[in-house]
């Protein structure tokens, strides 16, 4: 290819590339305002969800559809479920392939993962953006497919979302055996690939529960201790305080995975211990789903921080709050 040729293919690269990072921008905005994630899907996540295996890699290349292409491993946040580029840091390396792409050498076959009839990007993101962005129904592909312990149940990527939620559910309950002690346990989640951190609290209670007691826990004993001392107070909590109701798609066990991750911020941040209540509250100030309370939420945190510095803490419990370091004396390097 000439100089001059390059140059003017690079050019309409270029072009391609804003267009469909604007595109990009506009569907993340889209998803925000209706409470959505437009990211694909994690393979790592759905991978552990699954208890899944890397199997076979089919013989040859295949003609895989590009709409089957839900996921991705590693990079699955720097490019939205339609694949368009989210960061201008992909730009050099978008247009280079694009061009490639567009040259009588063209480019190699991407390498996927196949889970069920969906497909994971193992290497080649540039390569799916830039092909969907062409408008191309298929792409070449190295396939291998990926052992799960059932069938996957799903055409597209909202369909495996929902399916690999309802999987973790199954399978956090069979290892946990819940329901036997707890008929009236909810522990639904409406998101994949989070039952994992359930697992890693009972495992961190395990441990400091058989520190209290001197002597091994047992997982079935953490279970249900974990479940009793851990879960039911805090869940309890969310709903005597009324704040289901600004996320109405979501469930108490989502509010309180996410309640627990706030308060080990607040808990770093701050070097605050907060109980259930306060913990509860503070999270409550800030967040909702719905994308008027989230912005009457948000202007309130701005005007607070005009007044009393970024490091301000809202919505504390008035007992609580007489206890709390002003935000001067919060601990350094937890900001």
């Amino acid at each position: 290819m000439s100089d001059e040729l390059q140059a003017i293919t690079l050019s309409q690269s270029t072009e391609r590339f804003r267009k469909a990072h604007l595109q990009a921008l506009l569907q993340d905005w889209w998803a925000r305002l209706r409470g959505r994630s437009a990211d694909l899907l994690s393979y790592e996540e759905v991978r552990a969800a699954l208890q899944a295996r890397e199997g076979i890699t089919l013989p040859g290349t295949q003609e895989v559809p590009l709409d089957k292409i839900v996921g991705s491993v590693g990079r699955y946040r720097d490019f939205t479920q339609a694949f368009l580029p989210r960061n201008e840091a992909l730009f050099e390396r978008w247009r280079r392939v694009d061009a490639a792409m567009h040259s009588a050498t063209g480019v190699p076959p991407v390498e996927l993962y196949q889970v069920g009839d969906l497909y994971f990007v193992r290497d080649g993101n540039h390569r799916v953006s830039v092909a969907r962005a062409r408008g191309d129904k298929t792409i070449e592909a190295y396939v291998t497919k990926v052992e799960v312990p059932f069938p996957v149940e799903a055409e597209n990527a909202e369909e495996l979302s929902a399916w690999l939620t309802e999987a973790g559910h199954r399978l956090f309950l069979q290892r946990t055996r819940l329901k036997e002690y707890f008929p009236d346990a909810d522990v639904r989640l409406t998101e994949p690939g989070r039952y994992r951190l359930f697992d890693e609290q009972i495992a961190v209670h395990r441990y400091f529960l058989g520190k209290e007691l001197q002597r091994e826990v047992s997982y079935e004993e953490a279970v249900r201790s974990w479940y009793e001392n851990v879960f039911l107070p805090l869940t309890r909590e969310i709903r005597a305080s009324g704040i289901m109701k600004e996320f109405p798609k979501r469930t108490e066990a989502d509010l309180y995975l996410w309640i627990c991750q706030h308060r080990e911020e607040l808990r770093e941040r701050y070097n605050l211990q907060l109980d259930e209540k306060a913990a509860v509250s503070t999270f409550a100030s800030l967040h909702s789903e719905k994308p008027l309370s989230r912005a009457l939420k948000e202007a309130r945190l701005a005007v607070a921080r005009v007044a009393a510095g970024d490091d301000i803490l809202i919505g504390l419990p008035e007992k609580t709050a007489t206890e709390a370091p002003p935000a001067a004396e919060a601990p350094a390097g937890n900001g």
